[in-house]
This record gives C-alpha cells, sequence and structure tokens, in this order.
C-alpha cells in the first residue's frame, strides 16, 4: 500500500439530527484508525471533535468516498447496525472501469474469501468464500471506460472492486488491483453516491447522496 497521506479537507457533512450523521468521506482517508500511530487520523476521529458522542455504524475502503452514516446514540448505533446487518440498506455507488462493460446490466454472484498472502487483498473462492452478491447498471460508455452503477446486495469486504475484477473490468485507479493503465488514475474511481435506510426515530425511509466527484 502507498504511503499514507490523507487529505485534510474540511468534514462535508450531508446531514446531522440528534440520531445520526451522515459525511461525504474523502478518497484516501481511512473510516477508522489503521494499526500504529501513523494511521491514527481517520474520519470517525475527525467527526468526534466537532461531534464527541458519535458512535461507528459501518465502513468504506480508504481510498473510496462518498456517504457514509454514523450514529449519535447507542439507539441509532443499534437500530441501524442491524439494517445493514439484515440488509435492509440500499447502497449505489458510481465506478468508472476499465474496457467495455457488456450487456449493460447484470448481477455479479461470487462468494469472496481474503487472500491471506496478500491482505488486504481478497478473492473469489467458491468453496471457502462468503457469498456476495452486485447489481450493475452501466451508465454510458467512454473512451476505452465504462461508467457504471453498481448496487451490492451485500456488504463484503472489496466486495464491488473483486467483483467488477473478475468481470474482466478493474475499477480505474485501483492501488491494489489494477495494473497498466488501468492504474494510472489520481485516485480510486468509486464513490458511494447514495445511501437508503430507516430512520431510527420512528422508522421513515430516508435517503440521503453525495454528488459523484469523478
Amino acid at each position: 500500500m502507498s504511503d499514507y497521506n490523507p487529505p485534510n479537507d474540511p468534514l462535508d457533512i450531508i446531514h446531522v439530527d440528534h440520531e445520526i450523521l451522515l459525511v461525504n468521506k474523502p478518497s484516501g482517508l481511512l473510516s477508522v484508525p489503521g494499526k500504529g500511530e501513523h494511521l491514527a487520523d481517520c474520519l470517525i476521529a475527525r467527526i468526534q471533535r466537532a461531534f464527541p458522542q458519535t458512535l461507528l455504524v459501518h465502513r468504506l475502503d480508504r481510498d473510496t468516498s462518498g456517504v457514509m452514516v454514523f450514529a449519535q446514540t447507542p439507539h441509532a448505533q443499534r437500530h441501524i447496525g442491524l439494517q445493514f446487518e439484515k440488509r435492509y440498506t440500499k447502497k449505489t455507488y458510481v465506478a468508472r472501469v476499465f474496457g467495455r462493460l457488456e450487456p449493460k446490466t447484470g448481477t455479479v454472484d461470487l462468494p469472496l474469501i481474503v487472500d491471506w498472502p496478500n491482505r488486504p487483498r481478497q478473492m473469489v473462492d467458491h468453496e471457502n468464500g462468503k457469498s456476495a452478491q452486485t447489481d450493475w447498471r452501466v451508465q454510458r460508455y467512454g473512451e476505452g471506460e465504462t461508467r457504471v452503477r453498481l448496487m451490492p446486495k451485500t456488504g463484503r469486504s472489496h466486495q464491488l472492486r473483486v467483483h467488477m475484477l473478475a468481470l474482466g473490468h478493474v475499477i480505474l485507479g485501483d492501488p491494489l488491483y489494477a495494473e497498466g493503465a488501468a492504474l494510472e488514475y489520481p485516485r480510486l474511481m468509486l464513490h458511494s453516491e447514495e445511501l437508503q435506510l430507516r430512520h431510527p426515530d420512528g422508522g421513515k425511509g430516508v435517503r440521503y447522496r453525495a454528488k459523484t466527484p469523478f
């Protein structure tokens, strides 16, 4: 992995109330602290400086940007945590991938497991992997690339990155999985654009978005 030089952008708060806080996470910033003092700077630490009561609900990969929800109370943490566990939440990502992805819609259903000798890389493993499914829908084709919407049905580590790789269309700028021309981008071209969930106060369906920056 490359040296850790996280961006110093101010917090981009999408929504905050008495139960939840949603932030647009920048690419290059860890969601939670890594091992060692040099990996202590992370999104939750920055949020807790302004909102000390903030609790973690889920994570995004360091190099992925976009919508993340944090709890402001233990009740909200349990409530939303359960929604993620039972797959009641809906997440939509935008990615730019290498080559021309066809057909225009489809589903990847490939089980995933950590690639131990090469961790944190993950890999497809039909015998020991955990079930993982991703729906995709092409938005448009570019020169040697495809812009695609990805809707994960499960939340495995690196799921979208490995599923696209398995289709032969690695996500552009991916420091772990891309090679050659596909790697020569300023960042991982993967962004969590929309998150739908039920509000922990009353259970009403709510939707939050963060515009894709690429």
